[in-house]
């Protein structure tokens, strides 16, 4: 299997296993047991307590995936407080290590489950994956279609952005894998993804693939669709709520209007190998007829503001920032273009941040500034 040739440094023998050996740490889930290198958070900061999704060490991540940890419970030394701060890629790769066990044995559970059911019959292909968008946050602007995958599903590898309240309706049968990614911490690289779906799809698995909004929006869902049919595994594709659409939506704020923006485009705050400056595009975005969506884009706002303005859009050109929306914990910026990084800044908002800028902005009935210059409506005709 792909996963277990690629993943192979997990080894009793190999430097990482050595590492998991010689730094302990106190496992939430059960705690005669440990765990290497997983800085949990038992005592949660704000921001990650009150987080409607699965932050990157969570108590939360842990409980919910501790099936794939469960090898470790055969372990139980004394717990202790590790002597050395692994960085984030040592951190990355001690929690692989620690998975691979119970990955490896439900791949061959899985694999001998699809030789007995061929008994007699046919020769079995493999299984399928499917890509399902959860939308932006809110469980009931789940699909039908992505609810009646979900709850058949055999595995489910999920991004941080899929809320708590989505991932409370997934089957209790059913396994879960963290995959997400945060700025300077990716539990598993895009190509490691791609080998854990493969290998679980070749063993004839009901795969599903869990991203926030749509999976063919800013979700590199197009990437894993070309290699899973590069390699022969059938790939559905089940659309979700993109974060634009739902919390636009949920403000009342119209994406296109008549005699107000003819137009939308959505646009990424992160260039593909990062960088600080990647929003290259502001010249041509810089239209005042045209409404912009900006996803992950709080780092690089204040660039984008500056360009957009230098461009010719107007500094007081309404605008929005909305953290975690709509989720109970949506919290809501407004703001003129030439202040809103300022007053973002400010309210110390937090990743996952949706910016929309434009003049439909103004036209939510949530617009706290009256203006002399808002959009003229047109009439219906």
């Amino acid at each position: 299997m792909a996963l277990l040739y690629r993943l192979s440094f997990s080894s009793s023998s190999s430097p990482l296993s050595s590492a998991c050996n010689s730094i302990k740490q106190f496992n939430p889930i059960n705690p005669k047991s440990s765990i290497c290198s997983l800085h949990f958070n038992d005592t949660p900061s704000s921001s990650s307590s009150s987080s409607p999704f699965t932050e990157k060490h969570s108590f939360e991540r842990y409980q919910r995936d501790q099936w794939v940890y469960s090898s470790l419970q055969h372990n139980r030394p004394e717990p202790t407080s590790p002597s050395v701060s692994l960085d984030a890629d040592s951190t990355r790769r001690n929690d692989i290590a620690l998975q691979l066990p119970e990955l490896k044995k439900l791949l061959q559970v899985l694999r001998e489950k699809r030789e007995g059911d061929r008994v007699g019959a046919e020769k079995c292909g493999p299984g399928n994956v499917y890509l399902v968008g959860t939308g932006p946050g809110d469980p009931d602007l789940l699909t039908l279609k992505a609810m009646k995958v979900i709850q058949k599903a055999d595995l489910l590898l999920y991004d941080r952005l899929v809320s708590n309240d989505v991932l409370d309706l997934v089957a209790p049968n059913a396994r879960l894998l963290y995959v997400g990614k945060t700025a300077g911490y990716h539990s598993r690289t895009q190509e490691e993804i791609h080998e854990l779906l493969l290998s679980f799809a070749e063993v004839g698995a009901t795969v599903v693939r869990l991203k926030g909004g749509d999976p063919l929006v800013f979700g590199r869902g197009g990437e894993e669709m070309d290699f899973l049919q590069q390699k022969g595994i059938q790939v559905k594709v089940i659309p979700g709520i993109t974060a634009a659409s739902g919390i636009a939506a949920e403000l009342g704020i119209p994406l296109t209007h008549r005699g107000v923006a003819n137009s939308v485009r959505f646009l990424t705050g992160h260039s593909r190998k990062g960088g600080t400056d990647p929003l290259f595009v502001a010249e041509n975005a810089a239209d005042p007829d045209s409404t912009l969506v900006v996803y992950m884009g709080l780092s690089t706002l204040p660039s984008l503001a500056l360009k957009l303005m230098h461009h010719g859009l107007p500094p007081h050109t309404p605008a929005a920032a909305i953290e975690r929306g709509t989720t109970p914990q949506q919290r809501i910026v407004f703001s003129e273009l030439k202040d809103l990084a300022d007053k973002i800044g400010v309210e110390e908002l937090v990743s996952p941040t949706l910016i929309i800028i434009g003049k439909v902005v103004s036209l939510s009935p949530f617009w706290p500034i009256s203006s002399k210059e808002a959009p003229c409506l047109a009439e219906a005709k």
